[in-house]
């Protein structure tokens, strides 16, 4: 059996507020290999570590700057320091149904600049479920390895061959659309499998045994103690 690398989802979030460096730091704690974060784009260009469109009072990332993001807030730079040493997975939130969407996916620009700025981007992969902002990060930076997002709804082979033509180095598959089979498809095709988002030590033990390269868990203490067992 393989042992994956895991990654905090969004840090330790069943333990800390998701996107904190709180989260982050308790993930380094409990022996996550690395991280997983989500990036917005803010009104000034700047970047929000935060999933959702919306802050939970309801005003859009997109039509705030840095300034108004509540204190809790975290960079993405500060986010990168208290990983340093881990692999840290940084998603570019920029889908069609999202009120920030950019078909421009000017936040991939952001998001290389500020890696070529600190290095370390053999530390980091740069994943998303829109497959134009992964392709701006290779067209930018070919050695910034990137990841391909697949949503619940399984797109199975297609994700795969799309991901490997598109010269991403990963797939970063729902957990509920995996199977050995896929696992093998993806590793004939050259590509890492990195699945989301696995909580239930069983699955992290079957996921190992079919190969996968990284859990994403929101529990990350107990992935590790399933891997051991």
């Amino acid at each position: 059996m393989s042992t994956p690398l895991v990654y905090g989802h969004r840090g330790a979030s069943a333990d800390a507020p998701e996107n904190t460096v709180e989260a982050f730091a308790l993930a380094r704690a409990q022996g996550a290999h690395g991280v997983e974060l989500d990036v917005r784009r803010c009104r000034d260009g700047d970047m929000a570590l935060h999933h959702d469109a919306e802050l939970a009072d309801g005003r859009r990332i997109v039509e705030l700057t840095r300034a108004d993001l509540p204190e809790t807030s975290c960079t993405l730079a500060e986010a990168l320091d208290v990983c340093d040493g881990m692999v840290v997975n940084i998603e570019i939130k920029n889908v069609s149904v999202d009120p920030d969407h950019d078909p421009a996916c000017r936040l991939a620009d952001t998001v290389v600049a500020l890696l070529h700025e600190r290095g370390g981007r053999d530390r980091v992969i740069v994943s998303s479920f829109g497959l134009p902002t992964i392709d701006r990060v290779r067209a930018i930076d070919p050695d910034v390895p990137t990841g391909f997002l697949t949503f619940i709804e399984p797109m199975g082979p297609q994700a795969i061959e799309l991901a490997a033509r598109h010269g991403h180095q990963a797939i970063h598959p729902h957990v509920a659309t995996v199977d050995e089979a896929y696992v093998e498809l993806a590793h004939q095709h050259g590509l890492a499998v990195n699945v989301w988002t696995v909580d239930d030590p069983d699955q992290v033990r079957q996921l190992a045994a079919w190969g996968v390269d990284g859990i994403v868990t929101n529990v990350p203490a107990a992935a590790i103690a399933a891997l051991a067992t």
